[in-house]
């Protein structure tokens, strides 16, 4: 783990690119999971809470929002967004995205799931994987946000962004959007910033994970 998510947690927002560049992969994200007003929705990997204010807006005051992050560091400063925008529905879990269940998150099943910018971070990625699509109830909706090279005139830039991945530890290669692709029913896919940021999402009406069997 780098130094991003532990000791820098306090200035990953300002570093990290968020308002030139990531943030609109978030939007595109979150758009894509068709949130309705009452789902529960878990965060995997939501580091300093930079969903929580639209996956709150989006499920409304009778929905949950859940973050889920092995970091202490990042979530102290994501329960500080909770508390300073008086959400009462949004908590967090410290767990390991690789290695949770059900009981863990305090859910049965979400009706949706979402990991942007963090599958990518996690050498076992494909483990993680499927521990969001085990704790997704039949018909649920899961999001991917998640980097690459850049493409076509953008290319020029591959440097810079390979610069990026390496300092926040993400492996630009990973392509984890790519689970989704293979397994999803209703597949939708959005890229943005000259095809560095691929947000994608997927409805899976009767999904059975691994874990479940």
């Amino acid at each position: 783990m780098t130094w991003t998510y532990g000791g820098g947690a306090r200035v990953y927002d300002a570093l990290s690119g968020e308002r030139l560049v990531y943030r609109r992969g978030r939007i595109a994200g979150i758009d894509l999971l068709e949130l309705r007003e009452g789902d529960t929705v878990l965060d995997v990997g939501c580091g300093t809470g930079l969903n929580f204010p639209m996956l709150a807006d989006a499920v409304g005051p009778t929905g949950r929002v859940i973050g889920l992050d092995r970091s202490f560091a990042m979530l102290h400063m994501a329960e500080r967004r909770i508390t300073s925008n008086h959400w009462s529905n949004v908590t967090t879990v410290h767990a390991d995205a690789t290695d949770f269940s059900p009981p863990d998150v305090g859910v049965g099943h979400v009706d949706a799931v979402i990991a942007t910018y963090s599958l990518s971070v996690i050498r076992e990625w494909p483990t993680a994987w499927e521990c969001m699509t085990a704790i997704l109830r039949p018909g649920g909706r899961a999001g991917i946000v998640d980097m690459q090279l850049p493409t076509g005139r953008a290319a020029l830039l591959a440097p810079l962004a390979r610069l990026a991945c390496a300092i926040g530890g993400s492996d630009i290669h990973a392509h984890p959007w790519t689970a989704l692709r293979a397994s999803g029913h209703q597949y939708s896919e959005v890229t943005l910033r000259g095809g560095h940021i691929v947000a994608a999402a997927a409805t899976f009406p009767n999904w059975r994970s691994s874990r479940d069997v």
